[in-house]
């Protein structure tokens, strides 16, 4: 056929193996999201940031819908979120965030990958102590905006007092407590217009 359709065939097959990789992993978040907190994203604000990660990453609505339709369903596998921990090369703290139906087959994989880059896998809570759990928004910087209002406004919600400002990307950074992600989460959505 040509050199030509062979380098559009392998750029084409190469976006779809990512696009599957990546379809697959928003829909295993879909069904535990659903699971936890239901299948209406207005009620379940996980649900809905990982809706919102979806449309990011161009996945069909139709792919979305089944998603939640066969969480809800029986049949569906269990998933679960497993964490481990660990040191890399020189001495580096690793605290790796796992979602799978199978976990000994997850950690004989963390256990290699690990292996081979000359670390090792540590006790569960051998490393937590120095990791802290945060949920962080980051969005674009409006003219004008009064962050010393904002801040004060979004303290009632959950958010610290501390934030990142990025001059080059015009944008902010605030962190807040993983338990008032949805409270923020609304309260920041609701407010979009005023910042």
């Amino acid at each position: 056929m040509g050199r030509a359709f062979e380098y559009r065939k392998a750029t084409k097959l190469k976006r779809w193996g990512h696009m599957a990789k990546t379809f697959t992993k928003i829909g295993k978040q879909i069904a535990i999201a659903v699971k936890a907190g239901g299948p209406e994203p207005e009620n379940n604000p996980a649900l809905r940031a990982i809706i919102a990660n979806a449309k990011r990453e161009n996945m069909p609505k139709d792919n979305i819908e089944r998603a939640i339709k066969n969480a809800m369903g029986k049949d569906q596998s269990d998933y679960k979120e497993v964490t481990y921990e660990g040191y890399g090369p020189h001495g580096i703290a690793i605290f790796v965030e796992t979602l799978t139906d199978n976990t000994t087959r997850t950690v004989g994989d963390v256990r290699s990958v690990f292996n081979k880059f000359n670390g090792n896998l540590g006790t569960q809570g051998s490393l937590s102590f120095l990791f802290d759990h945060k949920s962080v928004f980051t969005f674009k910087k409006k003219d004008g905006l009064d962050m010393d209002e904002m801040i004060l406004d979004l303290i009632d919600f959950g958010v610290e007092d501390e934030y990142d400002e990025d001059e080059e990307e015009n944008s902010i950074t605030i962190y807040a407590d993983p338990s008032s992600f949805s409270a923020v989460q609304k309260h920041l959505e609701e407010n979009s217009t005023r910042w």
